[in-house]
């Protein structure tokens, strides 16, 4: 299915912009290597619901435009270009779904902008302090992160053998054609990978702020990159609670991989009181 979009100037570049729907605003972030086009399942579903969806290319990443500088991904940055939708769109509260790095950005954004979001919905990846205090474990799950911070060898990497190891990285041969044809454009692989680079110490433990509306976490048991427990023990940080909800069978593209499944979960995790 085709949705209208609408292109904004944000934060001094052009963001490509899917705004459907009416009703309650809903606000999906995605992540890497994805595009809006991750959330093409849950879309029509949203706006059957009554909800008004946005879904954003962030920066660099679909057709919204390139940022020059590894710096320009940096969190800080990533956090305001959801504000600044917001205001582009004189939107003040969203209920807000997040997945992968989208859901890393959401988490600071809602310790950011509290008063901006009735109720979060975290796909994958829990609160920065149960990810960056998650051991061992999450660490060995995570060693991509460190492999990212080598420039242009990431990338060679990646692509070498017409992708071979990117199709084994992730696992997912099933969404592979849409991200060789987003990734294959110039300039737009290294522009995913710069996420990584930016926010390096997002991967160490420290203190975050609590949060104070209501979460629901939502995590797949076939996640190759992620540990339930950094999202289970999200629960400690949340103030204002923390339901959790497994998706059985799924991998960590599972609003892809098991639609029927996490559709429905997404809608209830919104509908919820």
């Amino acid at each position: 299915m085709d949705f209208a979009r609408k292109t904004l100037q944000i934060n001094g570049f052009a963001m490509n912009v899917i705004d459907v729907g009416e009703g309650e605003p809903v606000l999906l972030v995605h992540g890497f290597p994805d595009t809006q086009s991750v959330w093409r399942h849950q879309i029509p579903a949203l706006v059957a619901a009554g909800y008004r969806v946005i879904a954003p290319d962030t920066r660099g990443c679909g057709d919204s435009s390139l940022m020059p500088k590894v710096s320009d991904y940096h969190i800080s940055h990533l956090i305001a270009d959801l504000a600044a939708l917001l205001d582009a769109l004189k939107i003040d509260k969203v209920k807000l779904v997040g997945h992968d790095w989208g859901a890393v950005i959401s988490w600071q954004f809602v310790m950011a902008h509290p008063d901006r979001v009735e109720r979060y919905v975290a796909l994958s990846v829990g609160h920065p302090s149960a990810y960056g205090g998650g051991g061992l474990e999450q660490k060995l799950k995570g060693y991509y992160v460190v492999l990212f911070q080598l420039r242009g060898f990431a990338e060679w990497l990646l692509k070498v053998g017409n992708w071979s190891c990117f199709r084994w990285f992730t696992g997912f041969a099933g969404e592979f054609p849409h991200w060789h044809k987003a990734l294959s454009r110039p300039g737009r692989l290294t522009a995913g990978i710069n996420y990584y680079r930016a926010n390096l110490g997002l991967i160490l433990p420290r203190k975050y702020p609590r949060v104070c509306v209501p979460v629901i976490g939502i995590y797949s048991d076939g996640d190759r990159f992620l540990t339930e427990g950094q999202m289970t023990s999200s629960a400690q940080y949340c103030d204002a609670g923390f339901r959790y909800r497994r998706i059985e069978g799924a991998n960590h593209w599972m609003q892809l991989d098991a639609p029927e499944k996490v559709t429905p979960a997404i809608l209830e995790a919104l509908h919820s009181t």
